[in-house]
């Protein structure tokens, strides 16, 4: 009997962002696809899977595959085709994803964009240079590198003017510029400080959007939207409806400018989402986007037009089946409205209205993620938007006038955020001041799901008198998520809220415990876990070195003493056979051609899969892995079920858990489910946080290990401080971006006060003999 076939799959790249909008827009995809048949599997970074788990619950499949790598996306997919594993369809709804996404159904045969299309409309300028080059009315533009060139743009074209990243969404570092006195704060907003960056000329005009889908490679326009917008400098909306009250000619003039432009772009396949101006010249086209446009327009759509589903179109249309969808569709008879909250910036204390919303029976969906004791900052990008309220109603007027209503309803007391600047900071309190450095590694490091080849260098350092005092290094991967921009940012912004206070505190007999205390505050006010490990380390460094004792003794830690490594070796390095413990990377197409290379190795062996596996793998390799009994075997597999049974096929060896371990909570499930957890100080927050979760895994007998992701050799020694309560060091990630020379151990100058500094040759332990 032959064995039944596979269902046709749906591979969904990117998944969702970790904003409820994005989630329910993923979720809504993956569950269109279900009710056609489709399998579905989720592809994103590891990071947001595990903190999206309503996307990967409505998937049938997930795995951490970096989609910001178009080439590692598509060779992946292609491994997975040659495996006999072949998607039917390739898609995706997040903007960041889209030249993943085309590589991929380039690279697989399937239906979609052409990936240079993708490129340029993906790059800002190109696509205002395509539209110029194809007749389309464009404001002037110019990529800048710095300053003086964006004042030179300035000095030569009419104002006023935008300046905006060269890549990017949710209006983020978007703002109006009148002359060249507002260029350094709008410099001061962009999100990437060093990269390239566009100024050109504002476009005076009313604001909309057309939605739309693809049907035969041939656009078709489902809605015009208007947009509403707070007033420059920033660009942010506030609220949208659809459809936009137009003339008919109006309308229809819109709908053709867009659809040609589409066609003048070569775009071909799933959803798009095309921004414009109306001016008194007449159209001017904005930024393309071949997904569905953002601010809930998602939920607008199905409302206005009944019984459209918006990604089972594009489903449909790609596998050749029936859609009812004309050239040209009438306006629609019905209309939605969104509109987000906007409250004062400070400390929210109370909340009244909210109920008598949620509960309103023309709302199609409403949120609010703010409420007593949260803080609500300023309102500069779609990032710091804090709820929306969506309805529907007869007439585009009734839906804005609903909506407006309804938000308006809902009342904010908030109390000031006393400013840094009105805090009394006295002679003793430290300076911060924060650097940022892109720096390449020193050679490309490989894993299961992406290839790191740069970091962003930061470093906080606390000054008195011009001398540093305290000092916190850390290296962002984007890889992992990890923006080093806006880590510098958050790190900055906290390490001044804390300098008063912890300089206050620490007259006390306990400089820690206030440190500890402000650092669960920010923790629970949304800090994220970089920027509390910089600041972290810079305060323990200056309160280790005003006590004139190391970090370690500071804490009562046991003395660190020699670190002896595991030596990591990425996927597709030669791996050295000199006794000492590997850490061997896995999760690719060779992992049994390795695994056979291992048998008879004499040495402690650390296999790394990444959670590259899923049960298939698992059961094909396990035969090798039970010879080979691995001292550690670490993040095996994606679907956290199969643990028990890997634990019981190896009754030798440690499993850990590394990926998404992040919380005490996520320590507890990684000892509950697996015996054994990878403690890495980026993502706790520090060595606080981590130290909470090994106490707790030493209490229950599990298997601790200490990691760390790329970083300087300053981390890696902070990090070390907690050696002493770890089975095992992987403390190795500074070879890669450093140059200092890797070795099989080191020991630290422990006796110095503040954060030790790593000491290559150290006096070997009686017996043994040197590091290097």
């Amino acid at each position: 009997m032959s064995a039944a076939p596979h269902p046709r799959e749906l591979l969904l790249i990117g998944g969702g962002g970790e904003m409820t909008l994005s989630v329910d827009v993923a979720v809504q995809a993956l569950e269109q696809a279900r009710a056609r048949g489709l399998r579905t599997h989720v592809t994103n970074r590891a990071d947001t899977l595990a903190a999206t788990p309503a996307v990967t619950a409505a998937a049938d499949a997930a795995t951490a595959v970096d989609f910001a790598r178009p080439g590692d996306t598509a060779d992946w997919a292609a491994g997975r085709a040659a495996d006999g594993e072949r998607p039917a369809l390739v898609f995706g709804v997040r903007e960041m994803a889209q030249e993943a996404v085309a590589a991929t159904a380039h690279a697989l045969e399937l239906p979609g964009n052409p990936p240079a299309a993708v490129r340029r409309i993906r790059t800002k300028d190109a696509c205002r240079a395509a539209l110029a080059a194809a007749g389309f009315r464009q404001p002037a533009v110019r990529v800048c590198r710095d300053a003086s060139e964006a004042r030179a743009f300035l000095a030569a074209t009419a104002g006023p003017w935008v300046v905006k990243p060269r890549d990017g969404a949710d209006s983020a570092g978007v703002r109006k510029v009148t002359g060249p006195d507002d260029l350094p704060a709008a410099l001061a907003q962009l999100p990437d400080r060093e990269a390239p960056f566009l100024v050109e000329e504002f476009v005076d005009g009313g604001e909309f959007s057309v939605e739309g889908v693809f049907v035969g490679g041939s656009p078709r326009v489902l809605a015009v939207t208007a947009k509403e917008k707070l007033p420059p400098p920033y660009f942010v909306e506030i609220g949208h409806v659809l459809p936009a009250d137009l003339p008919e000619e109006t309308r229809r003039s819109v709908e053709e400018t867009v659809t040609a432009a589409l066609t003048a772009l070569e775009l071909r396949f799933g959803l798009f989402h095309v921004e414009l101006w109306l001016t008194a010249e007449g159209i001017v086209l904005g930024e393309v986007h071949v997904r569905i446009g953002g601010g809930w327009i998602h939920r607008m759509l199905p409302h206005v037009r009944p019984g459209l589903e918006l990604y089972g179109t594009v489903y449909d249309d790609a596998l050749g089946l029936p859609v009812d969808l004309p050239a040209s569709l009438p306006a629609p008879e019905r209309a939605a409205a969104a509109r987000y909250f906007a409250p004062p910036e400070g400390r929210v204390t109370a909340v009244t209205g909210w109920d008598a919303v949620r509960t309103h029976p023309a709302v199609l969906h409403a949120e609010l993620r703010v409420g007593p004791g949260d803080v609500v900052p300023g309102f500069r990008s779609g990032g710091d938007r804090v709820g929306a309220v969506v309805v529907g109603a007869a007439t585009p007027a009734e839906a804005r006038e609903l909506a407006r209503e309804l938000v308006a309803s809902v009342h904010f007391t908030v109390e000031p955020v006393e400013p840094v600047d009105a805090v009394d900071m006295g002679d003793d309190v430290p300076e911060v001041r924060v650097d940022l450095e892109p720096r390449p590694l020193t050679s490309s490091f490989r894993i299961s799901h992406m290839t790191i080849e740069t970091v962003d260098h930061l470093r906080l350092r606390l000054l008195q008198g011009g001398r540093t005092v305290g000092e916190g290094e850390i290296t962002a991967d984007s890889g992992y998520g990890q923006d080093g921009p806006a880590i510098a940012a958050e790190a900055e912004a906290l390490a001044r809220t804390l300098a008063a206070a912890c300089d206050e505190a620490h007259h006390g007999a306990d400089p820690v415990a206030p440190l500890r205390a402000a650092l669960e505050k920010a923790a629970a006010d949304g800090v994220g876990a970089p920027a509390r490990m910089l600041v972290e380390m810079a305060f323990l460094d200056r309160a280790a070195r005003r006590a004139g004792v190391p970090v370690w003794r500071l804490l009562g830690l046991p003395e660190p003493g020699r670190v002896r490594l595991l030596h990591t070796v990425p996927i597709g390095e030669d791996i050295p056979l000199d006794g000492r413990p590997l850490k061997i990377k896995l999760g690719g197409a060779d992992d049994e051609q390795i695994l056979r290379s291992l048998l008879g190795v004499p040495a402690p062996l650390i296999l790394d899969a990444n959670r590259g596996w899923d049960r298939q793998d698992w059961e094909r390799l396990r035969p090798l892995l039970a010879e080979l009994a691995p001292a550690v075997l670490e993040d095996p597999v994606r679907d956290p079920a199969l643990l028990p049974a890997i634990r019981a096929a190896l009754p030798g060896t440690a499993v850990v858990l590394d990926e998404g371990i992040a919380t005490a909570g996520d320590a507890a499930f990684a000892v509950g489910t697996a015996g054994g957890l990878n403690v890495k100080l980026m993502r706790f927050g520090g060595i606080l946080p981590a130290l909470d979760a090994l106490s707790d895994a030493t209490e229950k007998g599990a298997a601790r290990m200490l990691g760390c992701f790329l970083e300087p050799p300053r981390a890696i020694a902070y990090a070390a401080q907690l050696a002493g309560l770890c089975d095992w060091s992987d403390l190795d990630g500074h070879f890669w971006v450093s140059d200092d020379r890797p070795v099989p151990s080191y020991g630290l100058d422990s006796d110095a006060p503040g954060i030790p500094r790593i000491a290559y040759t150290p006096e070997p332990a009686r017996g043994e003999a040197a590091a290097i």
